[in-house]
């Protein structure tokens, strides 16, 4: 079955808890719940308290692999990974999200597929890593990750396709589906436009429809597929003006998601 579930992070900077709210009130079939700083997303109870409270499953972990959640659970990255997976098993969510290294990160990057396939069996979820993209200080291209931001150069068992970072990569979102065949897990639904007229990087988490990714295309082969993952928004509300303003974003996020997953529409 595919669910199309709602990252709690669309409604920062607002609380998971509005995120299970409002993913409950939109009608999203679950929540990706992304470790930050907050400790309730760090608790398995809470968070579980917050799934029953609302009847929202709890679909995905994203780990805490941002630089504003560089300290949650300490710096050792291979701990954050398993923490992570552990609140996944506890929690019944099948798949953690996780970014390739950071280049700076190099006794974990050099030992990251055998820590991310030794996690995955430990603890019976999907690892799956995201598809991220080249940065760019003052107009120069910068390594940031290794052996690189791209899931199709490593030898991973599982992948989630980002719309934007494959804007922002240059990439069509649907050459990379093709690309991840059955390593294909977990999809964040959004849309992007790549780097602007001076070639500056905003990872823009735009509403599906709304940049230049083929995203339409992608949840039609996927529906024709029999595609068993989860189609997770992951789209920026921030600029909402009041909170029916936020929901008439993710409504609308979550209708083009139903439009573009029924049978009828479905392309092999």
């Amino acid at each position: 079955m595919m669910n199309i579930g709602m990252s709690a992070s669309c409604v920062y900077p607002l609380s998971v808890e509005n995120g299970f709210r409002l993913s409950a009130q939109v009608g999203f079939d679950g929540v990706e719940v992304m470790v930050t700083n907050d400790k309730t997303t760090q608790s398995a109870d809470r968070l579980l308290a917050l799934s029953r409270a609302y009847d929202q499953p709890i679909l995905s972990i994203h780990a805490p692999v941002l630089l504003l959640t560089h300290f949650v659970w300490g710096r050792e990255p291979q701990v954050k990974l398993e923490k992570s997976a552990e609140l996944a098993a506890a929690v019944g969510a099948s798949t953690v999200v996780v970014h390739p290294p950071f280049r700076w990160q190099a006794g974990y990057a050099e030992r990251f597929l055998d820590i991310v396939r030794q996690t995955s069996d430990d603890y019976g979820v999907h690892i799956a890593v995201e598809n991220m993209f080249p940065w760019r200080i003052r107009n120069t291209s910068v390594a940031a990750y290794a052996p690189g931001p791209d899931p199709r150069e490593l030898d991973c068992d599982a992948v989630t396709l980002d719309f934007s970072h494959a804007a922002l990569s240059g990439h069509s979102a649907l050459e990379l589906m093709h690309a991840y065949g059955d390593r294909l897990k977990h999809v964040h639904l959004c849309d992007g436009s790549g780097p602007d007229e001076d070639q500056r990087i905003f990872d823009e988490h735009l509403l599906p429809g709304q940049g230049g990714q083929p995203v339409a295309e992608v949840l039609q082969h996927l529906t024709a597929t029999n595609w068993k993952g989860s189609i997770v928004a992951e789209v920026n509300t921030r600029k909402a003006k009041s909170e029916a303003e936020r929901v008439a974003l993710l409504e609308q996020t979550l209708d083009f998601a139903r439009l573009h997953t029924r049978k009828e529409l479905a392309v092999a």
